[in-house]
């Protein structure tokens, strides 16, 4: 390609973009949901919290599944200012095998996440494997979906975890659906700290 034919070709590019970002004239947070059997979910997810620290923004993270063990993240983030760090679950659900306890850690990080999602001094709140809640059905779903609606206008919302309910899904802002193409544990890789967890 000419660089002439280069240049025209960028131009048309950044036209269209122009006028795409001129349109986009809301200022408002958003709500993602990053979910999906893919790897790669809560790691967005605290790509985005490390940004938003970045910006000096005041940020929480309510993890629903893991507490069982500590993970880099969770070292790492809870150790920064601006950072609230919530990790109440007992464990992956195939560890515990105990539906009450299950539950009853579920309605506590709840708790926890409904006040959160109501204190406008976040810009920002993790809701880390939350989707498991009401794919088990732990948690009835209208609860969160109320507080996503009715929380502080300009609050982000990241919400994570596998099989979101088409309910969920069209609530939010942004969907990402993080799939698998190819993945070491398939191949007998063992999970490691600073990659898994």
């Amino acid at each position: 390609m000419s660089d002439q034919k280069y240049l025209k070709k960028m131009q048309a590019v950044k036209e269209k973009q122009d006028q795409k970002i001129a349109a986009a004239d809301q200022e408002r947070g958003v709500t993602i949901l990053l979910a999906g059997p893919g790897k790669g979910k809560s790691s967005s997810a605290f790509g985005m919290l490390a940004r938003s620290l970045g910006h000096g923004h005041k940020v929480a993270v309510v993890q629903f599944l893991k507490g069982a063990m500590s993970t880099g993240e969770e070292l790492f983030f809870s150790q920064q200012k601006n950072v609230d760090w919530f990790a109440m679950g007992d464990g992956f659900t195939w560890e515990t095998q105990d539906r009450e306890k299950d539950i009853s850690s579920a309605k506590k990080a709840w708790e926890k996440a409904q006040q959160l999602l109501a204190d406008d001094q976040y810009q920002l709140v993790i809701l880390d494997e939350i989707t498991y809640m009401f794919k088990y059905q732990y948690l009835d779903i209208e609860p969160t979906l109320n507080a996503l609606k009715n929380r502080p206008e300009k609050m982000n919302v990241v919400l994570t975890g596998r099989g979101p309910s088409q309910e969920l899904i069209d609530a939010v802002d942004t969907y990402s659906l993080i799939l698998n193409e190819k993945h070491a544990f398939k191949a007998g890789v063992k999970a490691q700290a600073g990659i898994e967890w």
